[in-house]
């Protein structure tokens, strides 16, 4: 083999490596050797040669005779990825893009019993944000944004339940004290795919929020974009949703798994 070819060839035997994956990512069942081919485009041979070598490592598993699937070794390595990044990591790049994208303050939070808890936020001290939005700090799920998204996913048969529990205490004004007007609030969060808080929980200070969700589907954090009342812009709620979507897609998440809506 020339020198260049001999360079190329374990780039091209990984690229090649990559698409027969990808086709057994696909399929929950397991494929034949010769369907196989047809998708990826690869000799039978070459299929087979390919696919032998992952067997022997576990990557694929060979079920039947010419039949493979998605080995176990994918797993075990998966999990230890899963142990070793989190969340707030993955999260970081998006919530500065969209900081950049709109000037206002991005907010990671996540969910302790009856509360909000703000694990990250991403500023550039334009925005006014006070007591909520500060690291660590918490706030009841119906008052925000992000908790309404938390109500939502534990289904309208519960909201009842933490209703008795908190009283649905107001924080402003603003913020939504009978079930029935939270329960129309929910309802259009599940029709749109994001939430929205109008000084529900701080005077002068609206959010927009939507669901982050792990490879499970389970909703695992919220990301909030907060404003100045008069600076939110409704195109930040689909754009917070998309930003929330891309995140989930990092940690895992695959839109068949999705849950929000299913109550």
């Amino acid at each position: 083999m020339p020198p260049n070819d001999a360079r190329k060839s374990p780039i091209q035997v990984i690229g090649r490596m990559m698409r027969l994956l990808d086709v057994l990512a696909q399929h929950p069942e397991p494929l034949g050797l010769k369907q196989i081919s047809q998708v990826t485009g690869l000799h039978p041979s070459t299929a087979h040669r390919i696919l032998s070598a992952m067997a022997a490592d576990r990557i694929v598993d060979r079920v039947q005779p010419g039949a493979y699937r998605l080995g176990m070794r994918l797993l075990e390595l998966g999990n230890v990825v899963k142990s070793r990044i989190g969340v707030r990591e993955l999260a970081l790049p998006a919530m500065r893009e969209l900081h950049a994208q709109t000037g206002e303050t991005a907010n990671l939070s996540v969910r302790h019993d009856d509360e909000i808890v703000y694990v990250e936020r991403t500023s550039s001290g334009r925005s006014a944000m006070r007591v909520v939005h500060v690291i660590g700090a918490r706030a009841p799920l119906h008052v925000t944004a992000a908790g309404k998204l938390f109500l939502l996913e534990d289904g309208f048969a519960r909201l009842r339940d933490y209703a008795r529990r908190t009283g649905l205490a107001p924080k402003t004004k603003n913020t939504i004290t009978g079930v029935a007007l939270l329960e129309r609030d929910l309802e259009r969060l599940q029709r749109q795919g994001w939430a929205t808080d109008n000084e529900e929980a701080e005077p002068g200070v609206r959010c927009v929020a939507a669901g982050i969700r792990d490879d499970t589907g389970a909703l695992v954090a919220a990301l909030s974009l907060s404003t100045p009342g008069d600076r939110m812009k409704a195109q930040w709620g689909p754009l917070v949703k998309e930003t929330a979507e891309r995140i989930s897609r990092a940690i895992g998440h695959r839109p068949q798994a999705a849950r929000i809506g299913a109550h």
